[in-house]
């Protein structure tokens, strides 16, 4: 048997549970939502354009299929509206009258594991939950459960014969290839392969010097995106800050950052009983890594900041994702795991040292206490980033470590507020900087005339509380004096088509519902 060597290795050891396991059921044709519509006026919204401007309204939008042809200022809060200042509509057209509800443009997720057959659910379940909290846009960054069953979900989600947001398929680095990659001129024939076969980009894990090189001067003569996620078996030897040389789109979470800012030493100060392959170990000590880095405001720090900004890099952190390692009981008794959640995924989140992210083996007090100082390092560095002009973008990689797909992402919005961004800024990182990254910017991102139609209805500011937008709603006392649950958003619209958000719900609520039927 050939010896794998140290890259190929990497991509086993992380892609191992997506491998061992088919690929989750294709999700079936579509059976919800409405349209597109040959015009469609959306009458005396409130928009937040995505591109940090504050909102503005009443405004009318008219959209002709899945194109903004034109956005109408009518006039001022409270004022009665001239209807000789509106758009007309005939009879032919769809209005609906939306006055004083919000409008964004479409969230998108730059980190979106189109679900798999470890975590036991359904691509009808992921994909609805997606669209069900306002993603029209998704990344998927490894297409782990194979290249062609992505390819063909981004085929019909393009055509709209399914209930999906838009679909950006990345190839794991090195996946499906005949053998293992252990030269500079495999990686680039790699490369060329799945850009045939219609990958958008490679998201990385690492590997040596040489072969990533290669892989990222074969990506930029390709024009393909990247993604990387730093994994400590390769960062000694290639951090964020090489991968931003050779031309990285995004850095994924935040592995190989805090490794860019050594300043009195090289590796991570390991415990020398250290196994990367026991979760319980990679996940606590990852929880002390960025107090070992340099401080804020130091020139080390401010150095690594100003050079990635200039080479226009992105940051997309999924602070989400990790949340359970600061507050594990939050995260295990999640409101939404009632109605939401498939028990198969829950199930896969429990403690077990066979599933990637269930590490809760033994997590401790100072396990919280560790990743709390942890998050406040990093929230720092984001802020920092953010603020002397560096990109930041909002992914959830939801699927694992009690994060449910939809309800992960509007928590990533909660979590960036947190960390400094006023709510204009979380919405642009949520939109237009997402398009960005992809290249997308053009055609999505922002509520802009000549862009798709991909927008979110809100019935009250999401800007005042992001909890609204969550599937479950913002608990509260209601009019009528008794606490209640108030769900924000209302439509979610893609390519023109209009998808009521309770609908939506109650799918996924009948999934569930009949999974624990099952079991």
């Amino acid at each position: 048997m050939r010896r794998l060597t140290s890259p190929w290795l990497l991509c086993i050891i992380i892609s191992l549970a997506f491998a061992a396991n088919a690929a989750p059921e294709s999700a079936p044709d579509r059976d919800r939502g409405e349209g597109p519509f040959q015009r469609l006026i959306l009458r005396g919204v409130i928009m937040v354009s995505g591109n940090g401007a504050p909102a503005a309204g009443p405004m009318d939008i008219v959209i002709e299929n899945d194109r903004i042809t034109r956005l109408v200022s009518v006039g001022s809060p409270g004022a009665e509206i001239d209807p000789d200042n509106r758009p007309k509509a005939d009879e032919n057209d769809r209005v609906m009258e939306l006055s004083g509800q919000y409008v964004l443009p479409g969230f998108i997720d730059m980190h979106g594991h189109l679900g798999g057959g470890e975590q036991g659910v359904s691509a009808e379940y992921v994909l609805k939950l997606w669209l069900a909290h306002g993603l029209t846009t998704v990344r998927e960054p490894g297409s782990f459960n194979g290249l062609d069953w992505v390819l063909e979900h981004v085929r019909r989600s393009n055509e709209n014969s399914i209930v999906a947001p838009r679909i950006i398929p990345y190839a794991g680095f090195g996946l499906g290839a005949d053998e293992p990659i252990s030269t500079p001129k495999q990686a680039r024939e790699w490369v060329q392969d799945i850009a045939r076969r219609g990958a958008k980009g490679v998201k990385f894990f690492g590997a040596s010097p040489a072969i990533m090189r290669a892989a990222f001067e074969e990506l930029n003569k390709q024009n393909l995106g990247s993604a990387m996620h730093h994994a400590q078996l390769n960062v000694v030897r290639w951090n964020v800050l090489d991968s931003a040389r050779a031309g990285l789109t995004t850095m994924e979470h935040w592995y190989g950052l805090p490794e860019a800012m050594f300043e009195d030493q090289v590796i991570q100060d390991y415990p020398l009983d250290y196994n990367y392959n026991n979760e319980q170990h990679r996940f606590g000590e990852a929880g002390k890594l960025w107090l070992q880095a340099a401080a804020p405001g130091s020139a080390r720090w401010n150095a690594v900041r100003d050079e990635l900004i200039t080479l226009d890099f992105t940051i997309d952190p999924t602070l989400t994702i990790y949340e359970a390692s600061r507050d594990l009981m939050r995260e295990r008794r999640a409101v939404w795991h009632d109605e939401y959640t498939h028990p198969n995924l829950l199930k896969f989140f429990q403690p077990s040292p066979e599933a990637h992210g269930s590490y809760w083996f033994d997590w401790t007090t100072q396990n919280e206490i560790d990743w709390k100082h942890n998050y406040q390092r990093w929230m720092t560095f984001l802020n920092d980033y953010k603020n002397h002009g560096g990109r930041v973008t909002t992914g959830s990689d939801s699927g694992y470590i009690y994060k449910v797909y939809g309800f992960g992402y509007i928590r990533e919005l909660e979590l960036l507020q947190e960390a400094g961004f006023h709510p204009l800024e979380v919405v642009q990182a949520a939109t237009l900087n997402g398009a960005e990254a992809l290249g997308m910017a053009d055609e999505i991102g922002s509520i802009e005339v000549g862009k798709k139609a991909d927008l979110l209805v809100v019935s009250e500011n999401p800007l005042a509380n992001f909890k609204l937008l969550y599937g479950t709603g913002h608990y509260r006392l209601m009019d009528d004096g008794k606490p209640g649950r108030e769900r924000g958003l209302r439509y979610t619209i893609k390519d023109g088509i209009v998808y009521d958000v309770n609908e939506l719900l109650e799918d996924v609520r009948h999934i569930v519902a009949a999974a624990k039927a099952d079991q």
